[in-house]
C-alpha cells in the first residue's frame, strides 16, 4: 500500500510498464524503472521527479486510454510530483501553500508590492515620487542600500535554507546515500543533462512517434538562463558596490546592465512561450490540480522580467521611482515564494538526475 492515491496509481503503472518495456528508449524514467521489481514511495517520487513531461510515452503506449489498462504515465507522474513538493516542504507547516499555490503567490506579490509602495511613501515626500534622479546612487534615495541588502539578504537566505532542507527531505526519501553527492562524475553528468534538457524530447525521432512542435526546450532555456543572467547581474552589481565603491544605476553598456537586460528578455519571452505551450498541450497529459502552481510561477517570472526591463528603459525619467518600487516588490515576492512553488521542480529533478547518473554508471560496470 502506498501513502496516497497518486502514488498508488503511479505504482500500478510502473508495474505495467515494467512488464511491457516498449518505451525503454524514450527517457531516463524507464531505464531507471527497469532496475526495480518493486516500487516503494521513495522510488516513485524519484521517478516522478525524473520525468520531464514530454508526453512521448503516452503517444507511443499501446495501453493508453481507452485501453482497459488506462496507462497515462505523464499524468500519473505529474500528480505524484506535485504531491512530492508538499511532502518535502520545509518547514512542514508551509506544505499547504502548494495546494493553493496560485492564490498564495498572487497574495505574496500584491502584498509585497503594496508593502514597498507603502515604504516609499514613508521614505520620500509625495512630490518626489515622480522626481527625476540620474546621479549614481539614485536607486538608493528611496531605500538605502543597507536596508535593501538586509531585507533581500534575509529573504534570499531563508529561501536557500528552505530549498536545501527540502532537498535533504527528498534525498532521504528516495534512499540515496550522501556519498553520491561527493561523486564528481555523477554531478557533472546531471549538470550536462539538465543544461541540455536532454530528456525533454522523448528520446529523439527514432523513439518518439509523435510531433514535437511546442518548442519547450527553447522556452525552458530562455527562462532558466534568463533567471541565471539576472542573478549574475545582481552578483556583479554587489561586487561593484562593495569592492569598487560604484553605486547603481550604471551606464547602459556596463556589465550588470547588459546581463540584467539579457536576463530580462529571457524572463519575458521564456515564460510566455511556456504558457502558450501549456495551453496548446493535450490536457490529458496534465495534472489540472497543479495548473495554478505552474501559471503562478510563470506569471511571477514574467512580471519580474517585464518590470526590470521597464525600469531599465525608463530610468532617468519621472517613472523610475515607482517602477523601481514595483520591481523590488516583485523580486521580494519571488524570493519568499521560491521554496513553495514550481521553482523546486528544478532542484528535485537535478537531484533525480544525479541518482540516475550514478545508477546508470554502476549498471554499465556490472554489464
Amino acid at each position: 500500500m502506498h501513502a496516497t492515491e497518486a502514488l498508488e496509481e503511479a505504482g500500478r503503472l510502473m508495474i505495467v510498464c515494467n512488464s511491457c518495456r516498449y518505451c525503454e528508449g524514450l527517457c531516463a524514467v524507464f531505464p531507471a524503472m527497469e532496475q526495480r521489481r518493486f516500487f516503494n514511495d521513495g522510488d516513485l517520487n524519484y521517478l516522478a521527479n525524473l520525468c520531464h513531461s514530454c508526453g512521448a510515452c503516452f503517444t507511443d503506449c499501446q495501453f493508453a486510454p481507452p485501453h482497459e489498462f488506462a496507462v497515462n504515465v505523464p499524468q500519473a507522474l505529474a500528480r505524484t510530483r506535485a504531491e512530492s513538493y508538499a511532502a518535502y516542504a520545509w518547514p512542514k507547516f508551509m506544505a499547504p501553500v502548494f495546494h493553493e499555490n496560485g492564490w498564495a503567490v498572487a497574495f505574496a506579490a500584491v502584498a509585497s508590492v503594496a508593502g514597498f509602495i507603502g515604504l516609499m511613501g514613508f521614505s520620500i515626500a509625495p512630490r518626489d515620487i515622480f522626481a527625476t534622479w540620474t546621479e549614481p546612487g539614485a536607486f538608493y534615495r528611496i531605500f538605502p542600500h543597507a536596508v535593501l541588502a538586509g531585507v533581500f539578504g534575509l529573504a534570499f537566505a531563508y529561501a536557500i535554507v528552505a530549498l536545501i532542507m527540502g532537498a535533504r527531505n527528498f534525498w532521504r526519501d528516495i534512499g540515496e546515500p550522501m556519498a553520491t553527492l561527493a561523486q564528481p562524475v555523477s554531478i557533472w553528468q546531471a549538470m550536462e543533462d539538465a543544461a541540455q534538457l536532454r530528456y525533454l524530447d522523448g528520446g529523439g525521432d527514432d523513439c518518439y512517434t509523435g510531433r514535437k512542435t511546442d518548442r519547450r526546450r527553447l522556452f525552458h532555456h530562455l527562462t532558466f538562463y534568463g533567471f541565471a543572467l539576472c542573478f549574475a547581474a545582481t552578483c556583479v552589481a554587489t561586487l561593484y558596490h562593495y569592492l569598487l565603491g560604484r553605486e547603481a544605476p550604471y551606464p547602459i553598456y556596463d556589465l550588470p546592465v547588459v546581463l540584467g537586460a539579457l536576463g530580462g528578455v529571457g524572463l519575458t519571452i521564456g515564460p510566455v512561450g511556456l504558457w502558450f505551450g501549456r495551453w496548446k498541450a493535450d490536457p490529458v497529459l496534465r495534472d489540472e490540480k497543479s495548473s495554478g502552481m505552474d501559471r503562478a510561477f510563470l506569471a511571477m517570472l514574467f512580471l519580474t522580467g517585464v518590470s526590470g526591463l521597464a525600469l531599465l528603459g525608463l530610468r532617468g525619467t519621472p517613472w523610475m521611482n515607482l517602477l523601481l518600487t514595483i520591481h523590488l516588490g516583485l523580486v521580494f515576492a519571488l524570493f519568499v515564494t521560491m521554496p513553495y512553488g514550481k521553482m523546486v521542480h528544478g532542484l528535485y529533478r537535478f537531484l533525480a538526475l544525479v541518482r540516475y547518473a550514478r545508477e546508470s554508471r554502476e549498471l554499465k560496470v556490472q554489464e
